[in-house]
């Protein structure tokens, strides 16, 4: 990933918000891209506007708001550091129909070392259809593709002698739509206390690593209310996650809420207390990305102690239940509480291989569990 802000984007109706306060009695100024020389026709560059106005709200000892106008705006090639608190709402993100421009970059649009970001509604569309195509293709020459990410290790404003925090904390995304992503759809990593509610997120059922909402080396961190299709996970949970609450997340195309892939690194962070409902359950031990260099091999971390309390939903498929445990570091200590999971209407069937798993309450489906 890119360790400078990297903005290569083509905007549509877009509107910006710099700096929600809490406190009422600071005046408020606003900075409009329009009166510092771009133009709203999608063919200008207006990357000096936009830096012109990121450099003012930044260097302003006052909460500034950056106010972009319903239009067309083609910016590119913008990289900022410092530090600095900066709530931040974005409307209407275009990127280029050429995939190849932003597909090495990493990073889409890239919030660092910020506190206080606040996003609030507007359609981000990351036209990856033809990096997806590109993929699929099994071409070695394809772009790993950008993502949206929120960071805390480099800095992302000017004039660090504001505020001076060293961390991205207290982040809001509230009714943000996410489409066709070439990527990760969000990626929250190494950041503290953020919500994510009323988010939809939609790309293609075959499109491959479209994450959702992507969780790593993050604390307290609460998904709500949320509609993710695409065609990798819908919320995927990396290493060092601890504290994270997904409550009402309907799931359509994907793969669910996936806690993994873990274990790559040596000294790795593990994940801790994670809160999830309305999704099937997998644990997979033998999974292998691409079938590639792995076959045959399960991980070498073993499973234990894991609740699954009060779960109720609907599967795409009949197997809502599976276990697929390493037979060298078997699961165990698997436990299900009054959890209910169905199938198109019909009972549903649970998988468990080298895994003790018991149940109490109502369970359903309880084909191989331990009642």
């Amino acid at each position: 990933m890119a360790k400078s802000m990297s903005l290569h984007i083509l905007l549509v109706l877009i509107f910006l918000i710099l700096f929600v306060s809490s406190s009422s009695a600071i005046p408020m100024v606003t900075y409009s891209v329009i009166s510092l020389g771009t133009k709203s026709d999608g063919q200008t560059d207006t990357t000096k506007a936009f830096l012109a106005a990121w450099a003012k709200a930044c260097g302003s000892t006052a909460d500034s708001t950056i106010y972009v106008p319903p239009g067309r705006y083609l910016l590119h090639n913008v990289a900022k550091a410092g530090t600095m608190t900066l709530p931040y709402v974005l409307m209407g993100l275009l990127a280029p129909s050429d995939y190849r421009i932003i597909g090495d970059a990493g990073n889409w649009v890239l919030f660092e070392h910020v506190n206080g970001v606040y996003i609030d509604g507007g359609i981000l569309d990351g036209q990856g259809a033809g990096l997806w195509a590109c993929k699929r293709l099994g071409n070695n020459n394809c772009p790993s593709g950008a993502t949206i990410k929120i960071i805390n290790n480099v800095p992302s404003c000017v004039n660090e002698q504001i505020l001076g925090f060293s961390n991205s904390n207290n982040i809001l995304i509230n009714g943000l739509t996410s489409q066709n992503s070439q990527m990760f759809h969000v990626v929250i990593d190494g950041s503290h206390n953020v919500k994510v509610q009323g988010m939809r997120v939609s790309a293609s059922g075959n499109s491959p690593n479209t994450d959702g909402i992507h969780v790593q080396s993050s604390s307290d961190v609460t998904i709500l209310n949320a509609r993710i299709g695409t065609g990798d996970d819908c919320v995927s949970v990396g290493p060092g996650t601890t504290n994270l609450r997904i409550e009402n997340v309907a799931c359509d195309p994907g793969h669910g809420i996936s806690i993994g892939s873990l274990g790559k690194e040596l000294h790795e962070a593990g994940v801790q207390n994670v809160t999830s409902v309305d999704n099937p359950i997998v644990i997979d031990q033998n999974y292998c990305r691409d079938n590639k260099n792995c076959p045959g091999k399960a991980s070498g971390v073993k499973i234990s102690d894991v609740t699954y309390q009060d779960i109720h939903g609907t599967s795409a498929t009949k197997v809502v239940v599976k276990f697929d445990c390493s037979q060298k570091y078997p699961c165990s200590g698997i436990k299900f509480e009054d959890v209910k999971l169905i199938y198109k209407n019909q009972p549903a069937e649970a998988s468990c291989r080298n895994a003790d798993v018991s149940a109490s309450g109502f369970v359903q489906p309880n084909s191989c569990l331990r009642l």
